[in-house]
């Protein structure tokens, strides 16, 4: 076709529209009167779609379809672990639910042949079934058969077939808790000190030399596993399915899975490495009230969730429970190379660390052996059932904090937060601190620090000074959760990465400054200027937390993680440029 919409043999392309006709081939449109039909027809769009193109994303808002032609699928999940629920063939229609519950779409749905499906939006839908009783009778008991067959689907999907065997107070076995809750693996947990569940554990695993035990469903068992065996058994990816990529990206928080989805959705073959939990710190975060686009808030571990999701539906290649050890620099526009914890590697043409920050330790005597056992860095969000009906304790005065106050109050009885200052207005938000203000078994103890952290198997108590006059309290306690803030970990770096004195890495106009103040020999290479969210190293790139000079944000995170891969994209392309020949 040309520019001017003409076809090379001379007349003019003109799209297919929906018509009163194509109705007829749906039975839910087929009885209407012939001006309904041409009514919806008018406000109806045509979407041609090729074989394996997506319709509807699970989670976003959608309208309502009807199958013209061709067949569609629908699926339950992530694409690496999606599930068809449905097969759609020519005629039927769908999106009722979503729309009449004013939620997002409970699938994704894509083409299995190439297939032809009109679309109403939400409110000439909505003015549909206001204005045709009869068709809005069909559309509820449509609805009702959907949602009975979703639950169906729903109780299967979550069978769980994965049980812990492992005393509460055991570190590792919190570990691995913590593991698979965060990375959403369902799982009963049995401790041998529980009456009850002793009668459910094998006799053997009663007193066993060695916790935890795992035990899956087809009769295997993994005894004390790391995290790897334990994340290669329950299928999630510790392998990069390739040796070389475009762009590799180093930690998978907010940064780095903002990195991947704009990566991967642009075309360039990404892989991405966590050595923990896909969501990082702010995985963790209980509730989050201020983040765009979300009025009512959501979880950490949710936003990581959609986010994991939508990177691996783009085609990133998620790689957890394994950590990059070392990386070796590229020379001249080589491919950089990512160094594993086994020493297997693979490389890339630019690289993204995106590590954060790791919870500042805290030093108080007693704190350092009871951690895993009632002394806990972060939300630990798997410890809430073991706080019912507990008093505990959180060390801290930013928002990280303050959101797990709310999140344990709904299951502790009382939940103190410890602050060494006079308040919380110079580090927490506004909404948070008015949120906690009116929770009846929150309460807010200023002036104060931990001494001691008393216990031998487990935390029993806190010894606490009051910073105004040094006097000194015991009090009980059932659990202590520590927010003292975070330092960057990138010792792991070459030293031709600039760094600040506190280890953050240094990129664009920062690198100069950084060179000034340390005295050091200028170590930039190229002779252009590095662009803004580039190392000293051309083609490694820092985003989020562990840059020097970031804002402390999740949104920041995810805004440094997008723009760092249009800098990958310049980079890539003055690679071309060296490479090409020389014109004549």
């Amino acid at each position: 076709m040309r520019e001017d919409g003409a076809l090379p043999h001379g007349g003019k392309y003109t799209r297919p529209m929906i018509t009163a006709d194509n109705l007829l081939t749906i039975p839910l449109f087929a009885k209407l009167p012939q001006h309904e039909r041409e009514s919806i027809a008018e406000k109806a769009a045509d979407i041609d779609l090729s074989p394996g193109e997506w319709l509807v994303s699970e989670g976003e808002v959608t309208g309502f379809f009807g199958l013209v032609s061709g067949k569609l699928e629908a699926l339950k999940g992530a694409e690496l672990d999606s599930r068809r629920i449905a097969v759609l063939k020519q005629g039927e229609t769908f999106g009722e639910t979503p729309l009449l519950l004013d939620s997002p779409a409970n699938a994704s749905v894509r083409a299995m042949e190439h297939s032809r499906v009109l679309r109403l939006d939400p409110t000439d839908f909505r003015e549909l079934i206001q204005s045709c009783p009869a068709l809005n009778t069909r559309i509820v008991e449509t609805m009702t058969k959907r949602v009975a067959a979703l639950q169906k689907v729903a109780l299967e999907r979550h069978k769980v077939g994965l049980t812990i065997v492992g005393p509460r107070w055991h570190s590792d076995c919190h570990d691995v808790r913590d593991f698979l809750s965060r990375n959403h693996v369902e799982f009963i947990w049995l401790d041998p000190a529980d009456e009850d569940a002793r009668a459910r554990i094998p006799p053997e695993l009663c007193d066993a030399p060695l916790y935890p035990v795992v035990l899956f469903e087809d009769g295997r068992r993994l005894v004390a596993p790391s995290l790897r065996t334990l994340a290669e058994a329950v299928n999630l990816r510790t392998i990069p399915a390739a040796d070389d990529y475009d762009v590799a990206i180093i930690g998978a928080g907010p940064a780095g899975l903002g990195a991947a989805v704009y990566a991967a959705s642009e075309g360039l073959s990404t892989v991405i490495f966590e050595r923990e939990v896909p969501g990082g710190q702010a995985g963790t975060s209980s509730w989050i009230e201020n983040y765009l686009g979300f009025p009512t808030g959501l979880s950490g571990d949710d936003l990581g969730r959609r986010a994991l999701n939508q990177a691996t539906r783009f085609g990133a290649d998620i790689i957890v429970a394994r950590e990059v050890r070392r990386l070796d620099v590229g020379a001249h526009g080589a491919p950089h190379r990512v160094v594993l914890d086994d020493g297997t590697s693979i490389r890339a043409k630019a690289v993204v660390i995106a590590t954060g920050v790791a919870w500042r330790s805290l030093n108080a005597p007693g704190v350092s052996d009871l951690t895993g056992r009632g002394v806990y860095y972060g939300a630990a969000r798997s410890e809430a059932l073991g706080t019912r009906g507990k008093r505990i304790h959180l060390i801290g005065g930013g928002n990280s904090a303050g959101q797990a106050a709310m999140f344990f109050s709904n299951f502790a009885d009382v939940v103190t937060i410890l602050v060494r200052g006079a308040g919380l207005s110079a580090t927490m938000s506004q909404y948070l601190i008015d949120q906690l203000a009116i929770r009846p078994n929150v309460t807010i103890e200023t002036h104060t620090e931990l001494v001691r952290a008393n216990g031998t198997e487990h935390l029993t108590g806190l010894e606490l000074r009051d910073t105004r006059d040094d006097s000194r309290r015991t009090v009980d306690s059932d659990a202590l959760f520590i927010f003292i803030g975070a330092d960057a970990e990138t010792s792991w770096l070459p030293d031709t990465l600039v760094r600040d004195k506190l280890g953050y890495i240094c990129t664009g106009r920062d690198i100069v400054d950084i060179i000034k103040e340390q005295g050091l020999e200028n170590p930039w290479p190229d002779q252009r200027d590095p662009y803004l969210l580039e190392t000293s190293v051309p083609g490694i790139f820092a985003a989020g937390d562990v840059r020097h000079g970031s804002i402390k944000r999740i949104a920041s995170g995810v805004g440094e993680g997008s723009m760092t891969v249009a800098f990958v994209h310049q980079y890539l392309l003055s690679l071309q440029d060296e490479t090409a020949p020389a014109r004549r």
